[in-house]
Order: structure tokens, then C-alpha cells, then sequence
């Protein structure tokens, strides 16, 4: 029932944000898929590891998989999809606490915060390289391949 309502939240802000960004409708729903499967990777990696890059790695490798398959199908660009599905991901709340105590003067907490974002943001960016990669590659033997 919780993978559920994760599911069901983590599809809404995806398909919210893209409404907000103003991506076109056709890539509302697929989407709202791709952010609602990212966050149920990153719910599930991160209760079986107590890890941060694992759980945000993973996550990035789905977005990007599913981004790309999506955005072949409804033929929108890949980056339509990319940015509302991240949504849920974006460590807003780490970076916010981090300033806050920068400017508080908690040079400890802040550093620790500003490099577990930095972390997580590496770790997101490698995923969407990884499933780009591994896209492109299977996209070229695919074309390469004599259709009969």
C-alpha cells in the first residue's frame, strides 16, 4: 500500500510539473510513468541499502531508459520527459538546509549537506549517462540488424 501511494504522488508532481513547465500533452502520461517508476526504484533501493548514490543512480538509469523509450513512441524529445520525471528527485530540501546553516554558521552541517547534493546530483547525472549509452548502443546494432 505505501509503493502505492509513493506511485500515485511521485506520477502526480511529474505530470504537475509538467503541466507547470508546459510540455506538450502527449508526454504528460508517459511522463508521469517515468517519474512515479524512478521514485519507486529510489523508495525501494534506498530502504534495502540506506545508501544515497545506489538509490539515485538506479533511479537516473530507469528515468533514462524510459525516457527514451517513451519519447521514441510519442516522438517528442527525450528531454520533454527527462525534466519532469526528475522532479522528484532534485534534492531541494538538503541544499535548502545547507544554506540555511551556512548562513547560520554551522560550517559543518552545511559542507556535509552541500556534498551529499553534489552526491546525488553526480550520482543522477552518471545514471542518465549510463541509460544513454546503453540506449545508443542498442539503437545502432537495431538499425544494423536486416529486417526480414
Amino acid at each position: 500500500m505505501t509503493y502505492l501511494i509513493h506511485a500515485l504522488i511521485s506520477f502526480a508532481s511529474s505530470v504537475g510539473f509538467g503541466i507547470i513547465t508546459n510540455i506538450p500533452r502527449r508526454t504528460l502520461l508517459p511522463a508521469g510513468i517515468t517519474g512515479a517508476a524512478s521514485w519507486l526504484v529510489y523508495v525501494a533501493l534506498t530502504a534495502a541499502t540506506h545508501a544515497v548514490i545506489l538509490p539515485n543512480l538506479m533511479a537516473g538509469v530507469t528515468i533514462g531508459v524510459l525516457a527514451n523509450l517513451f519519447a521514441i513512441r510519442v516522438k517528442a524529445p527525450v528531454n520533454v520527459m527527462y525534466i519532469p520525471s526528475l522532479v522528484s528527485l532534485v534534492p531541494g530540501a538538503i541544499i535548502y538546509m545547507s544554506m540555511k546553516d551556512f548562513t547560520l554558521g554551522r560550517e559543518a552541517a552545511a559542507q556535509q549537506g552541500l556534498t551529499k547534493t553534489l552526491t546525488i546530483a553526480i550520482a543522477l547525472a552518471v545514471g542518465f549517462v549510463i541509460a544513454e549509452a546503453s540506449f545508443n548502443a542498442l539503437r545502432r546494432l537495431a538499425r544494423r540488424r536486416p529486417q526480414n
